[in-house]
């Protein structure tokens, strides 16, 4: 019987000790429980921050995909309008390289007429001398490069 008897009050020892351990994380359980329903307003509040954060978050994105989507949409306006000019530049380059061909065309030609006016006028300067020596040859003698003598233009009315 005393083994009965030691034995009941081991188990009657670990009960309240159990029971003490259970009351302690009772007690810590209900102090948690008071700090959280004290801390609620500053959790809602928290929430609260965090929600507006969010929604600026997201406008402040479509905002910033506007943008992006503008910018990329005068990106491909710009590349038009360069691919447009690129094509008149060309052009252009084109009609330069023509008109310098033309240019050098008509420089050549004025280089050749020139030649030909200074060996036209080398010959009418040969003629000249020779047509000055003919009329030394031939004396003084009424002729198409004489004019008429002041005597004879009265006399021939």
């Amino acid at each position: 019987m005393t083994e009965f008897a030691t034995r009941v009050r081991q188990d009657t020892d670990e009960i309240y000790v159990r029971l003490d351990d259970e009351q302690t994380e009772r007690q810590l359980m209900a102090g948690r429980l008071d700090m959280l329903y004290r801390d609620r307003s500053a959790y809602s509040y928290t929430t609260l921050l965090m929600e507006r954060e969010a929604k600026m978050y997201r406008e402040a994105w479509g905002r910033s995909m506007d943008a992006s989507d503008l910018a990329r949409l005068e990106i491909m306006s710009l590349r038009t309008t360069v691919l447009g000019q690129h094509a008149v530049i060309t052009e252009l380059h084109a009609a330069d390289r023509r008109r310098h061909e033309a240019i050098t065309e008509l420089l050549v030609v004025d280089r050749m007429r020139q030649a030909q006016f200074i060996e036209a006028l080398k010959l009418l300067k040969a003629l000249q001398t020779q047509m000055i020596a003919f009329q030394r040859q031939q004396g003084p003698a009424k002729g198409l490069t004489q004019p008429d003598a002041p005597g004879e233009a009265g006399s021939s009315s």
